[in-house]
């Protein structure tokens, strides 16, 4: 189960990365593309860190 906790925490965190990435690319473009989706990928990167450090706290109350 604890492998299985893991996998899906890296996944979480490369999605945390990924969107982070994104959302800082789109900024430093600026523009039209900034005002319409940069508000929407940091607000997701927000959801998937909170899904991650959740998905930590189980695996760590589970490994208990």
């Amino acid at each position: 189960m604890n492998s299985f906790f893991l996998a899906l925490i890296i996944v979480a965190l490369l999605a945390v990365v990924a969107s982070l990435a994104l959302g800082l690319f789109v900024m430093v473009k600026g523009g039209e593309v900034n005002k319409k989706y940069g508000n929407k990928l940091m607000q997701a990167r927000i959801i998937l860190q909170a899904i991650a450090i959740g998905l930590f706290v189980i695996a760590f109350l589970g490994s208990r």
